[in-house]
């Protein structure tokens, strides 16, 4: 597999991942839940200042700032690690697996690195509201609430300190847990609870398909796959 196919891959979700984030950050009250798919696949607006799936290093400033240098630099190795993955020849499968990675890593890091400079703010407000489906949210959304492009640098916030929009939510199962369960007994539980994005997806998917695979997927062209042994 060529490098530039890689890249190619990579382009593909970064355009798709920014393309559906900006959709959402400019027609979505911060809150707004829309039913895609009856009640087990919705599009629901949060941001978060952390990593995958809201997970968080720190509520402060310098957390997120620690956080955002560390995604630049992860993904700055990460182009190289592909570029060496091509050239020794590794399997189609664990390069198709870093380039799914490195995308996830790259499109939340455009969030943390612009969005702040180039976007209004998303407060959480009382505009935001659940709605049966995509063209009602439409005709019901308030402009005044919805964030909005700006001049560069007059966003939300300072270089490093965008928010990642997050908006898809597939809540499959929603139950009260059974009183004999241990410390969840009579609670609500819902699988599957986590808000993420095209990214995040991204890189679950590269992640636990070399977890899953890694015999197959790991070797170059000078060792053969364990399964060929």
């Amino acid at each position: 597999m060529k490098y530039r196919h890689a890249i190619l891959i990579v382009l593909i979700i970064i355009i798709a991942d920014q393309a559906l984030k900006i959709f959402i950050k400019t027609h979505f009250c911060n809150g707004d839940d829309v039913r895609i798919m009856g009640n087990w696949f919705r599009l629901h607006f949060i941001e978060n200042e952390g990593m995958a799936y809201g997970l968080k290093l720190s509520e402060s400033v310098i957390g997120k700032l620690i956080l955002s240098s560390f995604r630049l630099i992860a993904v700055v190795f990460g182009f190289f690690l592909l570029k060496r993955l091509v050239v020794k020849g590794y399997s189609r499968g664990a390069i198709i697996c870093g380039s799914l990675i490195l995308a996830g890593a790259l499109g939340n890091l455009i969030d943390s690195l612009f969005y702040g400079l180039i976007f209004t703010d998303s407060p959480y407000s009382c505009f935001s509201g659940n709605y049966d489906n995509l063209r009602s949210m439409m005709q019901n959304h308030n402009q005044i609430a919805v964030a909005h492009f700006t001049n560069f640098g007059a966003g939300y916030g300072k270089f490093l300190q965008g928010k990642v929009v997050d908006m898809l939510y597939f809540p499959i199962l929603e139950t009260t847990m059974p009183h004999w369960v241990p410390f969840l007994g009579g609670k609500s539980f819902i699988f599957f609870e986590p808000v993420f994005n095209i990214a995040d997806a991204a890189i679950s998917v590269g992640v636990l398909t070399l977890v899953f695979f890694q015999k197959r997927l790991i070797y170059s062209h000078n060792t053969p796959p364990a399964s060929a042994v």
